[in-house]
């Protein structure tokens, strides 16, 4: 079987087309997982690798992106990402370039949130054609929102003082939990069955994001977007945004603003002026919307070929070398550090001060040795000239004489042991215990 010349791959080239493939089909993913290996070079870009108890990938982050991450990662934290897969094309490694990071728990619900934000923007409930204008002449306000909160308050409180003809039906609701969304969409079926009222303020003050959830259900979008009355969604502040500000007719960005937005006031200059802000802003949040998904798809496309990202595998390169180079460098500080320290201790041993302190030990030894044993030999000497002189002692003439013996020498000096010795007139010397006697012999 003949085979072309353009079928045989180099690794560069295998490699480059494996990453198209990827980055061409895939697009972006959503991963939920634990950060392990992160290291931040000085570049100021982010590597680390994503796990879970089976499997785990590579990933990079990139300056310009980890920029936006409102925390520090830390190995062993639990993050959602969103990225598109890659290939590091000087390593064959697949990785996963990110985009954005959040914490495992509120990154869910911001996802959850996107996907949402995205269904029914395709779907049209937040295209500008179909939002209706505010009545005029506005009598009586529904306002759905909890009996009991701040919110009723303030909206009251803004409308007593500027229009104080308005009326006000509340629809009492739950405004957070999780049958809140059920109470809302049950609450605009009421206001549309009764049709006592011009429109309709939906709202609650601020809140997290959990806090807030019921405002992003889809069912409630729906009921908000087929009601039949106008809908004014003013929920918590300014900068809270939820499903239901893009659905409804009108966005007011807190319950006071919303108050007003529907009252007259000084010839209803103002009334008209906030609401062409409100729509304004309302149109901006859509267009932004439309151009963000059209910019995505655009990105998509243009990353096979997009040069930032050769440029992003030139600096994932030269950060890899770089925390090689530290790493090599730190190995090898602490082998020569090891080296010196071995070489300082033959060093020590064979110094001659060190052989002269071995020496001092060692006469300090010998000196304390020879010392003990003159003891000893003294000793012994002193045992054996005693025993010595006891033995002596014991066959000595003198320890005879003190038992009353005696011993007789002649004029020589000689010792008698027989009186045929001696002759008259003869000198003799007798030797006693104590003292001498001389005699004459007769």
């Amino acid at each position: 079987m003949k085979s072309s010349k353009n079928n045989v791959y180099t690794v560069s080239r295998l490699n480059g087309e494996v990453r198209q493939l990827l980055e061409g089909e895939l697009g972006k993913v959503w991963l939920e997982a634990e950060i392990s290996n992160f290291v931040s070079p000085n570049s100021g870009h982010w590597y680390m690798t994503l796990k879970d108890s089976r499997s785990q990938i590579r990933c990079a982050m990139f300056k310009g992106r980890n920029q936006t991450v409102p925390f520090k990662p830390v190995n062993g934290q639990q993050v959602l990402v969103k990225g598109s897969i890659s290939v590091y094309e000087p390593r064959g490694d697949y990785q996963l370039l990110l985009e954005s990071m959040l914490p495992a728990g509120d990154g869910l619900l911001a996802q959850q949130y996107e996907a949402l934000k995205l269904k029914l923007a395709a779907e049209g409930l937040f295209a500008t054609e179909t939002k209706r204008p505010l009545p005029q002449n506005i009598q009586r306000i529904g306002v759905i929102t909890s009996a009991t909160g701040a919110a009723v308050r303030d909206v009251v409180k803004v409308l007593s003082t500027r229009d104080p003809s308005i009326e006000v039906v509340v629809y009492p609701t739950q405004v957070q939990g999780a049958t809140a969304a059920k109470q809302i969409i049950k609450a605009i079926s009421t206001a549309n069955r009764r049709l006592e009222v011009d429109i309709l303020l939906l709202t609650r003050g601020g809140g997290s994001l959990e806090d807030l959830w019921c405002f992003n259900d889809e069912d409630l979008a729906h009921a908000i977007y087929n009601s039949a009355l106008p809908v004014v969604s003013a929920v918590g502040h300014e900068i809270d945004t939820t499903i239901s500000d893009y659905v409804a007719d009108v966005r007011a960005p807190t319950p006071s603003a919303g108050a007003e937005l529907l009252s007259d006031d000084k010839g209803n200059k103002t009334q008209k002026l906030n609401l062409t802000f409100s729509r304004l802003r309302q149109s901006m949040r859509h267009y932004l919307l439309h151009q963000s998904t059209q910019l995505s798809e655009l990105s998509h496309q243009l990353q096979r070929e997009d040069p930032k990202r050769q440029l992003q595998q030139l600096e994932q390169r030269f950060d890899e070398m770089q925390l090689k180079l530290e790493s090599a460098l730190r190995h090898k500080l602490a082998n020569a550090t090891l080296a010196q320290q071995q070489l300082k201790s033959r060093l020590q041993q064979r110094s001659p001060a060190h052989k002269l302190t071995l020496e001092q030990n060692k006469v300090g030894y010998l000196t304390n040795r020879l010392k003990e044993a003159m003891k000893a030999r003294l000793v012994n000497a002193n045992l054996q000239v005693n025993y010595s002189a006891h033995q002596l002692e014991t066959v000595s003439p003198l320890a005879t004489l003190s038992r009353g013996y005696s011993i007789t020498r002649d004029g020589k000096g000689n010792i008698l042991q027989n009186a045929q010795q001696v002759k008259a007139g003869e000198t003799l010397t007798t030797k006693l215990h104590q003292g001498e006697i001389k005699s004459v012999v007769v």
